[in-house]
């Protein structure tokens, strides 16, 4: 029984790996709805979104959110923030989501364009790490798999 119950869990956690890996959940908020979505952020009234939930957008059909994102621009002086899910771009600057993409243009506008998808919510600060329940799961896998 426990060589079954050894196996049920390796896969168990096998596709729950596999699950977090294909869906992601991001904040979703706009600092001119609400002054929580700025820097330094503030979750308690923040939704957080499922973003295989998302509807999709019309002008890019077929295509479904698979990373998070956090914009801040500062046009003409004043800061705003977006957190909301990405449906394109690459994560990071090649593949390193500690750092964003940033932009000025004339007429005193700045854009940072940040995006990840390491864990959920990576979208509420600048520098993202590993989940310690991803670390906690492999490492369970490892000691399933390899340990007698």
């Amino acid at each position: 029984m426990g060589l079954y119950l050894k196996y049920f869990l390796y896969i168990y956690f096998l596709l729950n790996l596999i699950s977090t890996a294909l869906s992601i959940k991001c904040w979703n908020c706009r600092s001119s709805n609400d002054p929580k979505c700025a820097d330094p952020f503030d979750n308690t009234t923040v939704p957080i979104t499922d973003c295989t939930q998302e509807k999709g957008l019309r002008h890019l059909p077929g295509l479904r959110p698979s990373m998070c994102r956090k914009i801040r621009q500062k046009v003409n002086g004043e800061w705003r923030y977006i957190r909301d899910c990405a449906y394109l771009g690459e994560v990071g600057i090649q593949g390193d989501e500690r750092f964003c993409l940033m932009r000025t243009g004339t007429y005193n506008i700045f854009v940072e364009y940040c995006t990840c998808n390491s864990k959920d919510g990576c979208n509420s600060a600048s520098l993202k790490y590993a989940s310690s329940v991803l670390i906690f799961l492999v490492g369970l896998v490892y000691y399933l798999t390899v340990m007698p």
